[in-house]
């Protein structure tokens, strides 16, 4: 899950709203008993760290520094990481208000590269007044990274089936699926076991509030997407009275994500409800384009199920002109379709796709013709588009069940998973397994690398300042109805809801962006109830 890069620019949208003025953030009304305050062994894990000198130096990503924070924070002068940050300063010193942390998801989503990126849709006054911050959480990219594998070679063998694959559909994939994964997991908890061990979002929100400390900022302000929602939403229980301005898009459920005694038997990419979030989308998608009169296949749903029917029992080979000719697996045509509805113009590019795959499948020679040189590179180029939209699904292989697994309660064995594949296509068409079969390394049996550290909630502390929820309505990875339910569970925060399409609603919805930049900037929260209805709409 990840915050897409693809973004419009709203200026003149966002310098409306903020045109009321631009005040340092002023202190919210407080609740009667005031925040909660940081935790005694919190603050004796943190604070005791001294203050790391930054040493920022031109890089490609804008200015660059790197920091040794304690590998364990229980062991301040044990072993250390090395963390990885990047800075674009605030292109306003005369008005700078602070320095703004983003993170783009993932987990493990380069946090390096995100803020030069990010300068494509981010608002003008939030560029203007912020030093914008990005790190690289531990274990990742550029930071200190994990290493459960002892050599290359065997981790691009495990990587060749599980990517290669993508998810299960067959018994037979399931099994080489549960191959791979154990491999994965018990590296982790092996060779890898010392850097896995200290990779919960904890450690990451513990590394981000020393890391606020050295820039210099006396509380937190933080604009996180996707994944990048949990982290802030650590953050703000761990250091609820640290907090000056946070806002989440594209949210994560955390109690969904972390689990109980209750719902330990239920995988964490059940619990979350992807699957029928992206269900959802393409079901409307497909709805719309039918009722539309301009829709490139008569039936939409009749087609796809055909098409992947199908694929199912035979892949498609395409024949590429410039890289050779290549098969079209179900599993791969299924992930294409989901992360074009990551992009807020994909769901219209969708129907074409569907129907120049039905062109590929007919009988000769017109299936023939359909899968030659110019419908191949046609089909090529809406592949990479839609990977483009989500583009964060190009993590390394351990990174992402590293973070989830510390995170999160799990079944004890790996058959869960498969006992679940059935009714989870059931629940979500094509996107059942997807989603489920992308937790199967946390089954208990073989992964063992557990931080002690980890935070399991509650989620409920009541903030300095108080948290943005914002949820778009056909998100197809974090629900509309998990950004509901957050904002039920923050005491304090305000819910802005938007009727975007794609995955997160910052950048894409002018009413949403400028909203947030106000609430960065000034402290101004949108009146409660506010829905904003911009975004554009496919076949509308």
């Amino acid at each position: 899950m990840t915050k897409t890069t693809r973004r419009r620019r709203w200026a003149g949208a966002i310098a409306a709203v903020l045109a009321l003025g631009l005040a340092p953030l002023a202190a919210p009304a407080a609740a009667a008993s005031g925040p909660d305050v940081t935790s005694a062994l919190e603050r004796r894990r943190v604070d005791t760290v001294p203050t790391p000198a930054l040493d920022w130096r031109p890089c490609e990503w804008g200015e660059c520094a790197r920091v040794r924070l304690p590998l364990d924070y229980d062991q301040p002068r044990g072993a250390s990481v090395e963390v990885a940050l990047t800075r674009i300063p605030a292109r306003r010193p005369d008005l700078r208000i602070g320095s703004l942390f983003l993170n783009p998801g993932g987990p493990g989503m380069s946090g390096t590269q995100f803020p030069q990126r990010a300068l494509a849709w981010l608002g003008d006054d939030v560029q203007d007044r912020f030093d914008l911050i990005g790190m690289d959480p531990r274990g990742t990219n550029d930071s200190t990274t994990s290493r459960c594998f002892r050599s290359p070679e065997r981790l691009d063998a495990v990587t060749g089936v599980l990517t290669g694959m993508g998810f299960p559909v067959t018994d037979t994939e399931e099994r080489d699926f549960i191959r791979g994964a154990r491999a994965v997991a018990t590296s982790c908890s092996g060779p890898g076991r010392q850097m896995a061990s200290a990779m919960s979002t904890a450690q990451v929100a513990r590394d981000m509030d020393v890391l606020r400390r050295a820039v210099g900022d006396r509380k937190l302000s933080f604009l996180g997407f996707s994944y990048g929602t949990y982290l802030g939403q650590v953050y703000a229980n761990l250091f609820p009275d640290r907090v000056r301005a946070l806002v989440i898009d594209g949210v994560v459920d955390p109690t969904a994500w972390v689990g109980s005694a209750r719902t330990a038997g239920t995988p964490i990419s059940v619990r979350m409800n992807s699957a029928p979030a992206s269900w959802a989308a393409l079901d409307e998608t497909l709805r719309r384009c039918a009722a539309s009169g301009a829709c490139p296949i008569a039936d939409p749903h009749a087609t796809l199920a055909r098409v992947t029917d199908a694929l199912k029992r035979q892949p498609l080979t395409i024949d590429d002109p410039e890289n050779g000719p290549w098969e079209l697996t179900y599993q791969q045509f299924v992930s294409t379709l989901l992360y074009s509805l990551y992009g807020e113009a994909g769901p219209e590019e969708i129907p074409g796709l569907i129907a120049m795959v039905d062109a590929m499948q007919q009988p000769e020679p017109a299936g023939r013709a359909a899968r030659g040189a110019g419908p191949a590179r046609e089909y090529g180029a809406a592949t990479r588009r839609a990977v483009q939209h989500a583009r964060g699904y190009d993590n390394s292989l351990e990174q992402v069940p590293i973070v989830m697994c510390s995170d999160s309660r799990n079944p004890r064995r790996a058959d869960a998973w498969e006992r679940l594949a059935d009714r989870e296509d059931a629940r979500a068409p094509y996107f059942g397994r997807h989603w489920l079969w992308g937790s199967v390394y946390c089954a208990q049996q073989h992964w063992r690398a557990t931080d002690e550290d980890a935070y399991a909630g509650p989620f409920t502390k009541v903030t300095s300042a108080p948290v943005l929820v914002i949820g778009n309505e056909h998100d197809p990875a974090t629900s509309y109805a998990s950004a509901v339910a957050v904002s039920r569970l923050i005491p304090r925060s305000r819910l802005l809801s938007s009727n975007n399409w794609g995955h997160t609603a910052y950048g894409v919805s002018a009413c949403a962006t400028a909203h947030a930049d106000r609430y960065l900037v000034a402290g101004t929260l949108p009146p409660a109830g506010t829905r904003c209805t911009d975004g554009a709409q496919p076949f509308g």
